[in-house]
């Protein structure tokens, strides 16, 4: 007999999810927007100094209050991970060590089982099964040698 390999059946050529043209035209549509706005910028800053120093000022705001959003939430997350190591540490850990506690108990019960009482009993059996092995050869089958 020879050693087969059974090929797996050739996947189908996948279409890309978005063509090039797309992806092509969607970098030049945010190049142009980050242009527009760098240029926007730099207008205003010329025209009228007064609103971008208020649109800095709210953009500092708002960078403030971001960086507030995300310190509460770093801290957030800090405190469930503390949780999530102190349920690791004094809930799962206590489980593995009775589950690894009943292993042992089961191996030594099925060691025990298996010395004292599977062996003696295949023994026996054994014993018992030679025997009347031998009594049907010596004597025939008993079952033959009723009368009918």
């Amino acid at each position: 007999m020879q050693n087969s390999q059974i090929a797996a059946p050739a996947a189908p050529p996948q279409k890309p999810l978005v063509s090039r043209v797309v992806m092509i035209a969607g970098v030049v549509v945010i190049l142009l927007l980050t242009v527009l706005l760098g240029w926007g910028i730099i207008w205003l800053a010329t025209r009228h100094p007064e609103t971008i120093e208020a649109l800095r000022d709210v953009m500092m705001i708002a960078l403030a209050l971001a960086s507030c959003l995300f310190g509460v939430s770093l801290i957030l997350i800090t405190i469930m991970l503390i949780r999530l190591v102190n349920m690791l540490e004094f809930e799962i850990k206590p489980i593995l060590q009775q589950t690894n506690e009943t292993i042992s108990a089961v191996r030594g019960t099925t060691t025990f089982v298996s010395k004292n009482v599977v062996k003696p009993v295949a023994r026996a059996t054994g014993f018992v099964a030679g025997v009347r092995r031998g009594v049907k050869i010596l004597f025939g089958d008993p079952r033959r040698n009723l009368p009918d």
